[in-house]
């Protein structure tokens, strides 16, 4: 294995990587009360059907847990739907935990804490989910 670099380099990456570091530290001062308090961004695509929620995220399908936040964020997804099928924009801040053992559904649950932006769907209209024939 042969590795080359100059003096220069080796610096800054010690220096970014000592960054990197004080921003991950559980410990760090420079965490701020939102970033403690267990919850997780997600930004993905909304749906709730009589009684299944989902979140889709560019990496994850997610349950969603039914309650008041969720019917909430509903609510507040509805003016954007043209059908009750159409998946909406959501950004919130959740709680993500797997779900029980023995249930079907999603290996993963969020529990909604805060919605902070509700949008449109996309324009390109193919992320539409159609039931039946």
């Amino acid at each position: 294995m042969l590795v080359l670099g100059c003096k220069e380099t080796k610096e800054q990456s010690t220096s970014a990587t000592d960054n990197k570091e004080t921003i991950n530290s559980a410990d760090s001062p420079e965490k701020t009360e939102k970033q403690s308090d267990g919850l997780t961004l997600l930004k993905g695509d909304f749906l709730y059907l009589a009684d299944a929620a989902v979140l889709q995220t560019h990496r994850e399908v997610y349950g969603v847990v039914i309650d008041e936040k969720m019917h909430e964020l509903n609510s507040m997804a509805s003016p954007y739907k043209k059908a009750d099928t159409d998946m909406v924009s959501v950004e919130v801040r959740a709680k993500i935990f797997p779900k029980p053992d023995g249930e079907e559904g999603w290996d993963y649950r969020i529990e909604i804490k805060e919605i902070l932006n509700v949008s449109e769907p996309k324009a390109d209209g193919d992320d539409v989910i159609k039931l039946g024939n």
